[in-house]
């Protein structure tokens, strides 16, 4: 599977946050997943990214504006780097790539992108499982949000099912496995 992971794009976060998407990045490279995103070296995006590296992944695809390529905003340990001339068609086209979207810790951007592959999800535009990395509890309060907005009838019931909050980055892992409908063999780590 190849995952397109959201996220914090600062450095100035606290380090609990890059560590978890390190550690992020190594669990999908070991599973042998893929991974689609921003492009971006800071942050999330670039934490998860180095995981992947460190994991020894063979696909880390950046998808950022061609305005994004200045001195030290790209990863460059990218496998592949698409290059588009807007924002809205960097999100498409990480969203077209994407078998499943894992969140992790972020600003308005993150939840624009979080709420935006919900909503298509919930109008059966796909069917692609959606997770989030509830990093120290980061995403308590969203969680209690869509509880608060579907028990007002806000929300159509059932939404909440339609994406799923894990603490640890392996298990998220392992349930974005099991959430795609597609059975992965356990692979054979020898040390």
């Amino acid at each position: 599977m190849r995952f397109c992971i959201y996220g914090a794009a600062s450095n100035r976060i606290d380090e609990k946050y890059i560590l978890a998407g390190e550690a992020l990045g190594k669990a999908m490279a070991r599973a042998g997943h893929g991974m689609v995103f921003g492009g971006g070296a800071s942050g999330l995006m670039g934490a998860a990214a180095r995981g992947m590296t460190a994991g020894g992944a063979s696909e880390i695809i950046g998808i950022a504006p061609s305005f994004f390529d200045v001195d030290g905003v790209l990863y460059p340990g990218c496998t592949e780097m698409i290059y588009t001339e807007t924002m809205r068609e960097r999100k498409q086209k990480m969203e077209e790539m994407a078998d499943g979207f894992i969140i992790t810790p972020g600003g308005v951007g993150t939840m624009d992108e979080f709420f935006e592959t919900l909503t298509f999800k919930s109008l059966g535009l796909h069917d692609k499982p959606i997770g989030v990395l509830n990093v120290d509890h980061f995403y308590d309060d969203l969680e209690k949000l869509i509880e608060k907005m579907a028990g007002g009838n806000f929300l159509r019931q059932g939404i909440q099912e339609m994406f799923f909050i894990g603490e640890d980055p392996e298990e998220l892992v392992r349930e974005m496995e099991k959430q795609s409908g597609i059975v992965f063999a356990k692979p054979d780590f020898k040390y």
